[in-house]
């Protein structure tokens, strides 16, 4: 990458792993679901007035924003309100890179190779290390199992990005954009009958500048800058040489929530981490490794 590009890409990481604190800044003043409603509707009523619609079917677009959108950040949001760090949840959230193996197989017929099943046996340890702990930590197994939940919404809109991209698309910011107002109408709806409307009311009522900060954080920096710039890095680079930098956002996560929240981990969920961390490093350069190994053996050979 150029050095202009490589900034890009740590600005990324930044903004993306100090999204976690913001969104745990935005749980002290606004439910969950209604949060995620909120969020969605700011994405599409700014991005669409930036960003030319794709050309992208109806159907393709809903079922991005169903699982993507909807269903990963329902999830999120709800696991970091019911007792889920905001450091673990930026690590456990990137397990969505092992279900999407899982689901690639299921439902595309994609092969899993060797190194990738390492990496989800060492990964997957590493998030039973981290469940495995006891209730004297501040992770709660709701927040966690919410948190897994969420990785496998993200999993399944990657799938559904594959296919748009196989069907001769070119998915990319704009999907995110032009997408983002399907969300809000389930977001809306579970809000109204999970958290009531009188919670609502009193939301609103009470809506500061915290919260306001928190939103626009989430909707501009978070969703439109964020995915503009990835959407630049993966228009000039191979997916494989962009794809890593989501390695970094964990652990920029996990020391801005220590940082700003005063968070602390366990012994025991640190284990955990640097083992799902380097399942994640397996499964973004195992394959590569492998494969310059064995040019390494056959040119000994020569």
């Amino acid at each position: 990458m150029s050095f202009k590009d490589t900034l890009l890409g740590l600005l990324i990481i930044i903004i993306w792993g100090i999204n976690f604190v913001v969104i745990a800044w935005g749980l002290d003043g606004l439910p969950p679901l209604l949060m995620g409603a909120l969020r969605f509707a700011l994405v599409f009523s700014v991005g669409f007035l930036f960003v030319k619609k794709p050309n992208i079917p109806f159907k393709w677009l809903a079922a991005y924003a169903l699982v993507i959108s909807f269903g990963q950040f329902a999830f999120l949001f709800s696991a970091m309100s019911l007792g889920m760090p905001a450091g673990l949840a930026s690590l456990v959230l990137q397990s969505q890179a092992l279900f999407t193996l899982i689901f690639a197989a299921l439902l595309l017929k994609e092969q899993v190779k060797f190194v990738q099943l390492l990496a989800m046996l060492v990964a997957g340890l590493g998030l039973y290390t981290i469940a495995s702990t006891g209730e004297d930590t501040i992770m709660t197994g709701i927040g966690f199992m919410l948190t897994i939940m969420g990785a496998s919404c993200w999993a399944l809109g990657n799938i559904v990005n594959r296919v748009i991209n196989k069907k001769g698309f070119k998915p990319g910011v704009d999907l995110v954009i032009w997408s983002a107002w399907i969300p809000v109408i389930p977001f809306a709806i579970s809000s109204y009958f999970i958290e009531g409307p009188d919670l609502i009311i009193e939301s609103l009522i009470g809506f500061n500048w915290v919260s306001f900060l928190s939103l626009a954080y989430l909707a501009v920096a978070a969703s439109i800058v964020g995915y503009s710039l990835w959407s630049h890095l993966l228009g000039q680079y191979p997916a494989a040489q962009v794809a890593p930098l989501t390695l970094g956002v964990p652990i920029v996560g996990i020391t801005a929530s220590a940082f700003f929240l005063n968070e602390t981990i366990s012994t025991t969920q640190w284990m955990g981490s640097a083992l799902v961390l380097f399942g994640l490093v397996i499964n973004a350069f195992g394959e590569k490794l492998t494969v310059r190994l064995k040019r390494m053996r056959v040119n000994t050979e020569v």
